[in-house]
């Protein structure tokens, strides 16, 4: 029969790349996620009936419970950005990861692996990355042999760093930047999803830290995205001094409009900027997976090229005038 795997947080970001990969390796995939309905894209992804997404609540028990029935493999790729609500960090990161362990662990499933990210230290500068660290005890705690997987920032199609500066180009002159000199080392997506699978089929074990071929400023990723777009704009630096009360106001104003306003910084994302987040010296990394990480440069114009002032059209005129020159 064929191999089950249940995906939570499936139909996120990375979760999809994993799904996609999962049933090519020919495995049946069930996508748990808190809205199955938005998540009927990933049915595609293998044959009929093979890759099925499913209601799920990490916060209840009975939930998760019903989601892994059966499973062989889990992957937990369930994160927030959130540190207020029901779904915050200590909700999310560090008693759902945990719950999802316990469960594993009492309905017998073979390899558990669970995305972290870089920087998660349970002293770390950061609620986020304290939540992370307690995160990984608690998976740990229940699953040892579980594959921890901490990648560097994530860029990608459907990300939310690139896409969200490159949108901002169209309506400001200017980029304003909180930590343009943290150091980065941006990793592509397909790649952390490759991760996942080869420690799902039984590669590797411990804590593996991601990111791609570059460590790069946060500075000079918008620069390579500027030209990646073709757009001149303004890179401007904004001191932690101004950008730490920005922050504060920022979370002040989503809180008092329950979230209508989402914040455009929060001022724990600012402490995040604090540090660099890039692969410790020593640490276990895609080439002790055997996948060879991809640079930016060879993906952003797959996606980005929408941003250019004349959007598709942009190559075309460039080239023709070049053939008046």
């Amino acid at each position: 029969m064929t191999k089950l795997v249940t995906i939570f947080g499936g139909s996120g970001f990375v979760g999809r790349y994993i799904a996609r990969h999962m049933a090519k390796a020919g495995w049946r995939v069930r996508v748990a996620v808190r809205r199955p309905n938005e998540a009927i894209f990933v049915r595609p992804y293998g044959v009929v009936g093979q890759v099925e997404p499913v209601f799920c609540n990490i916060r209840d028990d009975d939930s998760v419970r019903s989601a892994m029935t059966g499973a062989d493999v889990v992957i937990n790729c369930v994160g927030t950005f959130d540190k207020g609500g029901k779904n915050n960090f200590s909700a999310v990161h560090e008693d759902g990861a945990g719950r999802i362990a316990r469960i594993a662990a009492e309905q017998g499933v073979q390899r558990m692996v669970h995305l972290s990210a870089i920087g998660a230290h349970p002293a770390g500068r950061s609620l986020y990355a304290q939540s992370k660290a307690a995160g990984e005890a608690a998976v740990l705690t229940f699953m040892p042999d579980a594959v921890i997987l901490r990648p560097s920032v994530v860029f990608g199609t459907e990300d939310q760093l690139f896409n969200r500066f490159a949108t901002m180009t169209r309506f400001t002159p200017a980029l304003p930047l909180v930590g343009g000199n943290a150091k980065f080392q941006p990793v592509y997506v397909d790649d952390v999803a490759k991760a996942a699978v080869a420690a799902a089929l039984g590669a590797g074990q411990g804590v593996y830290e991601l990111g791609g071929p570059d460590q790069v400023s946060f500075r000079d990723m918008m620069r390579l995205m500027l030209r990646v777009i073709r757009r001149r704009r303004l890179i401007v630096n904004i001191p932690f001094v101004a950008a730490a009360p920005m922050g504060a106001v920022s979370d002040l104003v989503a809180s008092m409009s329950l979230g209508l306003i989402p914040p455009q910084i929060t001022a724990d994302q600012v402490k995040q900027l604090r540090q660099d987040n890039v692969v410790a010296d020593g640490a276990q990394g895609f080439a002790d997976l055997g996948i060879t990480p991809v640079a930016m440069e060879a993906v952003l114009p797959d996606y980005l090229w929408r941003f250019r002032p004349s959007g598709q059209y942009d190559a075309i005129k460039e080239s023709a005038r070049n053939l008046r020159a």
